[in-house]
């Protein structure tokens, strides 16, 4: 397990995080047409609605409650929330935005799998994807019971600070995973794999998805009315148009 942890926990977070950065920039560069959500809806839209919006709003706050609690430092919130207190939180929160992921990539699957019209269309990707998800959410579920038997904090902060020090370069990261369970790692090493696989499927449109927050300070176009047969001293008004 030494090997494996050294692997996994040590060099793994590494290869899958520039493969993520430096395979999103060139699908972007290359393969822009390929660079979207490739929706079904106009071949059934009743299930999707139910299954996306239930699927985006768990995975959504599972993503940031993550990033967030993972790499945020101790002594930040230690003056206002312990670490046993920070994990029953995270536990509660977690396990209703995992419920409404899980039941929603349950949705996805079985429409994608069970219509045959949605099938005949989908790529291999798409199908890896929901079950590579599936299986990432339920082991997410998995460790709750697992967390709930030691309510100390201890594990979170393990796992905190494996997190913090992959992200900062520092040494000894793989060290520091030696005594967590088996269902942990596999969730996270699952968890890595996603953003392994990231540039390779439909998961590039997340990237857009931020990006149109850009949207909001962005100035206003100045555009010209389209006007025929204008006189030579004619101006063009202009006009502002909005978003």
């Amino acid at each position: 397990m030494n090997a494996l942890d050294n692997f996994f926990f040590g060099l793994y977070p590494y290869i899958c995080g520039a493969i993520f950065l430096v395979g999103s920039l060139i699908r972007f560069d290359r393969d822009q047409y390929t660079w979207k959500s490739d929706s079904s809806q106009m071949l059934r839209a009743g299930q999707l609605r139910w299954g996306s919006n239930l699927f985006h709003a768990g995975v959504l706050f599972l993503l940031f409650g993550h990033f967030f609690g993972m790499l945020t430092p101790h002594f930040i919130y230690e003056a206002f929330i312990s670490a046993g207190s920070k994990q029953l939180m995270a536990m509660v929160s977690g396990g209703i935005a995992g419920t409404l992921g899980f039941i929603g990539v349950c949705i996805l699957l079985h429409r994608r799998l069970s219509d045959p019209r949605i099938r005949a269309t989908s790529k291999t990707s798409d199908i890896v994807l929901l079950w590579l998800l599936f299986a990432q959410l339920g082991l997410g579920l998995g460790t709750i019971p697992l967390s709930a038997q030691h309510l100390d904090g201890g594990m979170m902060m393990v796992l905190a600070e494996w997190a913090q020090r992959v992200m900062t370069f520092r040494g000894g990261a793989a060290e520091l995973m030696a005594p967590v369970g088996l269902v942990f790692k596999i969730h996270m090493v699952l968890g890595m794999s996603i953003f392994l696989v990231f540039p390779f499927t439909r998961l590039v449109h997340v990237w857009s998805g931020f990006g149109s927050v850009a949207y909001l300070v962005r100035p206003y176009q100045v555009v010209r009315s389209r006007r025929l047969n204008l006189p030579a001293d004619h101006q063009t008004p202009q006009r502002r148009v909005g978003h």
